[in-house]
């Protein structure tokens, strides 16, 4: 924890980009996703990328490595999804655990391979456990007739994320990212799975990193809240950086993390989306283009840490960690 505050009161970090868009240039079929392992599981499993940081381990941490020869400081685990929640959707829940752990050591083992073949024992990159929002709300009914309707509880939710937090720490991650936030009600879900976690197996708690999605033009989450309410909601987890991420690409997002800038007494991250979707789901917005963005918002002094989100690819994460590396970071506010 102390050493990475020392680096982020140094210069911005950064954050690398897309797993999702990489895992498509490999375009891999139902086969490729089952591997040997899986060649007789019951239903379809393509499109559960977390899977294969078991089945295509090779291909996640070359990803991961490209990221790191692009210039990333923090790679996140491919484990967006890896919690019994969402994995249900291919009834992979027994899974859960060795996932994440699969992750973990694949982002690992990215550093390792990268410290090796770079000549630099000891460099300080960090593994950062992804923990998405899952594929059900706390806070909305999926039933327009019946708005009291929960598909699940705050209690399945921490114990869902418990697992997936006790995975991630046995895997050998150094932080604990909350991301793509749209109910809030997940947020502290998660955050209340790690707090127990830690507390129950007495270990020291890794630092969280808190990033929201602010849906549209509205400047609220999904779920109604508004940025400032977002944060004041999540503050008390004492979060060592607090951001936005997705939906929005780096231009539609400027004055969101302007806002959250002025009023975070931690650190501040975004790492937006490529731009927004074209017609055909695609992202056109270019690595120079990102990049100029961002560098906006580190020239203004609003962020400590930066990075990509859809559509963003290695060559993106290079051009924003060439372009603010002589900026410097955002401080954090004098307390009183």
């Amino acid at each position: 924890m102390k050493r990475i505050q020392q680096l982020l009161e140094d210069r911005i970090l950064i954050i690398d980009g897309a797993m999702g868009t990489m895992i498509q240039r490999h375009q891999l079929q139902e086969v490729d996703y089952r591997g040997d392992r899986f060649k007789d599981w019951p239903s379809d499993v393509k499109g559960n990328n977390d899977l294969l940081s078991i089945t295509q381990a090779r291909i996640i941490t070359d990803i991961h490595k490209q990221y790191l020869y692009a210039g990333a400081d923090i790679i996140e685990t491919n484990t967006f999804n890896a919690q019994v929640v969402s994995l249900a959707d291919y009834g992979m829940q027994e899974l859960a655990y060795e996932i994440n752990v699969a992750a973990a050591r694949c982002a690992r083992q990215a550093i390792e391979e990268y410290a090796q073949e770079t000549n630099q024992p000891g460099i300080e990159k960090f593994v950062a456990g992804a923990i998405g929002p899952m594929n059900k709300t706390l806070s909305l009914s999926p039933d327009v007739n019946n708005p009291g309707f929960r598909a699940l509880s705050f209690d399945e939710a921490v114990a869902a994320y418990y697992e997936q937090v006790k995975a991630l720490a046995d895997g050998g991650v150094d932080l604990l990212l909350i991301e793509t936030i749209f109910d809030t009600l997940n947020a502290k879900a998660a955050i209340v799975a790690i707090s127990n976690y830690f507390d129950d197996h007495h270990r020291e708690a890794l630092p969280i990193m808190i990033s929201g999605t602010i849906t549209d033009a509205s400047g609220r989450t999904l779920s109604g809240q508004t940025l400032e309410a977002f944060y004041i909601s999540l503050q008390h987890a004492k979060p060592l950086s607090i951001g936005l991420n997705c939906a929005l690409g780096a231009n539609e997002m400027k004055a969101h993390v302007e806002e959250l800038a002025s009023i975070a007494s931690c650190y501040v991250s975004a790492y937006p989306n490529a731009g927004l979707p074209n017609a055909m789901g695609a992202y056109d917005e270019t690595p120079s283009q990102t990049a100029h963005f961002i560098t906006d918002w580190a020239n203004a002094g609003w962020v400590n840490i930066v990075g990509g989100c859809c559509g963003t690819t290695p060559d993106h994460i290079k051009a924003i960690a060439t372009a603010v590396s002589q900026c410097k970071p955002r401080k954090l506010p004098v307390k009183l």
